[in-house]
């Protein structure tokens, strides 16, 4: 259902008659082209496919509109707002401690754990521990963790680079996929394991059907 002048905040796009300019570039509802077209003859294929005529590029000459039903659009958009703000909120900060002189096992142990906390979604912290004297060669602190940021770029990006701060140095590393992603990407592959397992099921049936008829 179309929306009114009446419903629309000034800082909201300019929909419908609110659009003051003489022609615009059309986009229908499925994103095809429709070309440049007077702003009346957009209203009036606005009004008979009941739907509105949204200012999407106010700058281009002429503006570029499409045809939407604006107000689904904008609950669909603050859909999205808020499973955003969700997904922020649920990603956690985890913390990584190492020690500057680390031997290859104990190294290899730690970048399993942030790798595992970067997959589930999550920021990781990675603190390094200077002792004594190791607080005047910061520089091997600093070679350590970008080391590790190196052999996990795959699957993070650095948030906040090494800063030293007094007897600590930390970095924080941010996964590239966010736990949005993670999960859906966890729900298609459990609905293809649950089909084929149907599949598999119905093949067995048949399979058993057949024996008894022979």
């Amino acid at each position: 259902m179309p929306c009114t002048s009446k419903e629309q905040p000034i800082s909201e796009p300019r929909i419908n008659d609110r659009i003051r300019v003489p022609e615009v570039r059309l986009v229908g509802p499925k994103g095809e082209q429709i070309g440049v077209v007077s702003v009346a003859k957009a209203l009036h294929l606005a009004r008979e496919a009941d739907l509105d005529l949204v200012e999407v590029a106010p700058h281009s000459k002429p503006p570029v509109a499409k045809l939407m039903d604006y107000g689904k659009f904008k609950y669909e958009a603050a859909q999205k707002a808020r499973e955003a703000r969700r997904n922020q909120t649920n990603a956690q900060l985890k913390e990584i401690r190492f020690r500057l002189k680390i031997d290859s096992h104990d190294y290899e142990t730690k970048k399993g754990h942030v790798l595992r906390f970067l997959k589930s979604g999550d920021k990781v912290k990675v603190m390094i521990m200077f002792r004594g004297r190791e607080q005047s060669r910061p520089e091997f602190g600093y070679k350590l963790l970008m080391k590790l940021a190196e052999e996990l770029k795959e699957y993070a990006t650095i948030e906040f680079k090494p800063l030293q701060d007094g007897r600590n140095m930390t970095m924080v590393l941010a996964p590239i996929r966010t736990k949005a992603e993670i999960k859906a990407e966890a729900e298609r592959a459990a609905k293809r394991e649950a089909k084929a397992a149907e599949v598999e099921a119905d093949a067995e049936k048949t399979t058993t059907d057949a024996e008894k008829t022979n």
